[in-house]
């Protein structure tokens, strides 16, 4: 009998090394073969025009899980007027953070804690976010590269469309309707994360997660970034198309609706990096001008901040 408890000590003893080990090599000894698993995590708000081409996005990449954190206001729109078949098949959980302010980070931890241990990947993608893998790569063919061994997180660099000269909204997809860049970066080159799971790590960060984690780029990189910019991006292989400011109207809608990350107050920030992205016009400051009760001759100053 003390030899039998002698063995299975020795067992659990070996399978805790071989998984502390696993986790060591940043989950490599099951690499090999291996089904993978990858959800995404993101939350909306007042997204309904958008939230059915954007889950169709990542399911047609493979994603095989989407968690989206409601934040809509209390008596707003629901997401399950436009994706009810994805909800009640499961692809889609909808978690209710309505009439909360400044969700984001709260919500990829809650998102993250709930489920590290199902997906071997998380991807942390805002709605107006889409992935982009050159010759349309199954993302668990991409993550399961040999190149990522030991990466903790992947951070895909932005490419920001602009308003392709439109003032209004129609009903065609993001993709037909803004095929064309944007003229800066916000001034700098932003990423965004995809994080392993089984990690036992904190959420500090929407963009690069955790500054102590190994960080790798689309080639499998080692990357230092400073703060949450790259200096070496790559806009051909793998990035996120981010459709920012969408028409100018659409525009609008954002700035009154509030930010999931800024909430209702950052309306002259978010004003910078429109124009930082677009092409300035006369109807365009007119409309915003109408449409936002400002008067941007007089706040120019405070938008170059």
């Amino acid at each position: 009998m003390k030899n039998r408890n002698k063995k299975k000590v020795f067992i659990i003893y070996l399978i805790i090394c071989f998984f502390l080990l696993n986790f060591i090599l940043g989950n490599n000894l099951l690499r090999k073969n291996k089904i993978i698993k990858v959800c995404l995590c993101t939350s909306g708000k007042k997204e309904n025009l958008y939230v059915k081409e954007f889950v169709e996005h990542y399911k047609k990449y493979g994603v095989d899980k989407i968690y989206i954190y409601d934040n809509n206001d209390l008596n707003d729109e629901h997401f399950d007027d436009v994706i009810s078949d994805y909800i009640i098949n499961g692809y889609v959980e909808i978690i209710n953070y309505r009439g909360q302010n400044k969700i984001q980070i709260k919500a990829m931890k809650d998102c993250y804690k709930n489920n590290f241990l199902r997906y071997d990947w998380f991807l942390f993608y805002d709605m107006d976010e889409f992935i982009f893998l050159k010759d349309n790569f199954d993302i668990k063919n991409f993550l399961n590269q040999k190149k990522f061994d030991g990466c903790k997180v992947i951070l895909l660099n932005w490419v920001l469309r602009s308003d392709n000269e439109l003032l209004h909204y129609d009903n065609r997809s993001l993709f037909e309707r803004f095929k064309k860049r944007g003229n800066k970066i916000l001034n700098a080159i932003d990423v965004k994360p995809i994080l392993r799971g089984s990690l036992l790590t904190k959420i500090n960060d929407a963009h690069f997660i955790n500054n102590r984690l190994k960080q790798c780029d689309g080639f499998g990189r080692r990357k230092e970034f400073e703060g949450i910019y790259d200096k070496n991006p790559d806009y051909e292989l793998y990035y996120l198309d981010h459709f920012y400011s969408k028409s100018t109207e659409e525009f609008v809608n954002k700035i009154i609706r509030g930010s999931v990350a800024y909430g209702p107050n950052k309306r002259f920030y978010i004003l910078k990096n429109y124009f930082d992205i677009n092409k300035i016009t006369s109807k365009k400051i007119n409309y915003l001008e109408k449409m936002l009760n400002v008067n941007l001759s007089i706040n120019i100053n405070k938008l170059n901040q």
